[in-house]
């Protein structure tokens, strides 16, 4: 299968952990609607650990390509943007009603256009197989991360303390803030 070793391939083995993170992120996508939080949460951390593995698969063997740079793109942006938003919003937003209720789906809309934002920034400035030493501005796994915290500690915050965190973090992702590249 010299497939897997190829550069040029879409179906290369870089591709294929991507899109296994692809995967878990529409799982937990699903597993949330069914108020499943738990087995959500296993297949997004799953995600994450794909999104690590698939990044040093590319840097290790030369996999990556410029249609690599854009399904990792969208698999973050399934797996760190729009599940952790909806984990929150089906987790902690559920319950409320009017005014609440408008000001935490516009809230949810922001988070979920800074990330696509970042996302699409990143690309329009990477290059293929080449890793800064920084990211400017907090990456979406790591937004991911602090929504996944601010969901553990929203039976102490309440619902207006986790708004107020999920608009801060939103902001974040495209902030000027220079976070070290692991």
């Amino acid at each position: 299968m010299p497939f897997l070793w190829r550069s040029t391939s879409h179906f290369n083995l870089a591709n294929l952990v991507t899109m296994a993170n692809i995967t878990c992120g529409l799982l937990a996508t699903y597993f949330i609607t069914q108020n499943q939080f738990i087995l959500a949460v296993i297949l997004a951390w799953m995600g994450g650990a794909f999104d690590i593995i698939d990044g040093k698969i590319a840097r290790r063997f030369g996999l990556s390509n410029e249609f690599g740079i854009q399904l990792d793109s969208f698999a973050d942006f399934l797996s760190f943007v729009l599940v952790p938003t909806f984990f929150i919003f089906q987790g902690v937003y559920a319950h409320l009603s009017g005014i609440p209720l408008i000001i935490t789906s516009i809230a949810s809309i922001y988070y979920v256009i800074s990330g696509l934002r970042r996302l699409i920034q990143f690309n329009i400035n990477a290059d293929a197989g080449e890793v800064a030493k920084h990211f400017t501005g907090v990456p979406t796994p790591l937004g991911a991360i602090l929504l996944w915290l601010v969901w553990l500690g929203s039976g102490f915050i309440g619902w207006m303390g986790v708004l107020a965190l999920m608009i801060f973090i939103g902001a974040l992702l495209n902030s000027k803030v220079k976070i070290p590249h692991l």
